[in-house]
């Protein structure tokens, strides 16, 4: 690949994707790796085609062939893993005036892209405090930093981008000096322990999950329990159901509601005990998101751990939403035991390789950096249940 090969940053992929743009892409992985992981969303058209069909094209000097049944409309974004492959098919695309263009630095790039907005009415206004959200478009992974009083307290980051949230809080002037798990992650590895060094920062998760066999030290909270943020607090709310331990966090008007609500949806409740027991982790996510959930007026801000393709960020570059219109999902509308029903057989594939995340989670097993990474690849899958089932 030289540098003359037309480019696309993820970055700039992203917003086109977000602002609904017609993208068109060409994906030169294997089937089976497409149909696992691969750019979506709702403008988003995808063709697959092997490498070695490009090389074909080149052999018999038809690339304008190879080119008229990908699927679109012009430009065309060529992917592949690491961007190596899609940056000599875009060239040569170009090259016979075709529009066309390398995802730079391909799949993999595309994973360590963070996104960080702040998010709009979730807090007093004031200068001095502020939620941001954090988005992983390739996971579709959401993470927060609350920042108020000069301090900052980091939920659910995201191990591979540690480094991210220090250089994040020096930007602003402030210090981390608390990271939250809300429950043992079974998608991606947890920045709980890696963020808390960095910074001499205080980890903590709710008491039900390190009951899960967390190995380390860190401080719990309960139900009710609150958390110090400059001159905020992070309120404890127990919502269990996606797993025993699973916490949101209320501050302001907004309610992190980590693995139980979603904006397009609700959790899974499979991932800690398996398929055996499910029922009965999904009656008590029925009862978190109607009784648990109850006392907070429909104006709260849902702001929650993960998102699905069907869930746009807003005006503000956030993905959230009012509770009252969570509320309007059709799960909403079932009685317990239809519920139950609906939620434990719709189920997606487990979020890949989750046994040894949960492992590097408890403290249980190690691995470096590269390897953690390279676990978590892919969709998360959390979801039960979304707003068109």
């Amino acid at each position: 690949m030289t540098d003359d090969t037309p480019g696309i940053t993820p970055e700039a992929l992203q917003r086109r994707i977000d602002a609904g743009e017609p993208v068109r892409v060409l994906d030169l992985r294997d089937r089976d790796e497409v149909e696992e992981w691969s750019l979506s969303g709702p403008g988003v058209t995808l063709t697959q085609k092997p490498y070695n069909r490009f090389v074909q094209a080149t052999v018999t000097g038809d690339l304008e062939g190879f080119a008229a049944d990908i699927e679109g409309e012009e430009p065309i974004t060529v992917v592949c893993a690491r961007g190596e492959a899609s940056g000599e098919v875009a060239r040569e695309l170009a090259g016979a005036g075709i529009d066309a263009r390398n995802l730079t630095g391909g799949m993999e790039a595309w994973a360590r892209l963070l996104l960080a907005t702040e998010i709009d009415g979730a807090l007093p206004e004031t200068p001095e405090s502020t939620l941001v959200q954090y988005r992983r478009p390739s996971s579709g992974c959401l993470g927060y930093m609350l920042v108020a009083g000069g301090e900052a307290a980091v939920v659910d980051p995201l191990r591979a981008f540690a480094d991210r949230y220090v250089a994040d809080a020096t930007e602003r002037g402030v210090e981390i000096t608390t990271v939250v798990d809300t429950h043992v992650h079974a998608d991606h590895v947890s920045g709980l322990r890696a963020l808390a060094e960095r910074t001499g920062a205080t980890p903590v998760m709710p008491a039900p999950a390190v009951e899960r066999g967390v190995t380390y030290d860190v401080e719990t909270v309960a139900d009710g329990d609150t958390v110090g943020v400059g001159d905020l607090t992070l309120e404890a709310v127990h919502a269990p159901g996606h797993t025993t331990g699973m916490t949101a966090f209320a501050v302001g008007d907004a309610l992190l509601t980590g693995d139980s609500l979603f904006v397009d949806g609700v959790a899974r409740p499979d991932l800690e005990e398996g398929s055996d027991e499910a029922p009965a982790f999904a009656r008590e996510l029925y009862r978190t998101l109607t009784e648990r959930f109850a006392r907070f007026p429909d104006g709260s801000l849902v702001a929650p751990g993960h998102h699905g393709e069907g869930a746009p960020p807003g005006e503000d570059g956030a993905v959230t939403a009012r509770l009252g219109d969570c509320r309007d999902l059709p799960v909403f509308e079932l009685s317990e035991a239809a519920f139950v029903d609906r939620v434990t057989g719709r189920t997606p594939p487990r979020p890949a390789n989750h046994e040894a995340i949960v492992a590097i989670n408890l403290g249980r097993e190690t691995a470096a950096d590269e390897g953690a990474f390279e676990l978590e690849l892919g969709p998360n899958n959390c979801a039960a249940a979304t707003a068109d089932d």
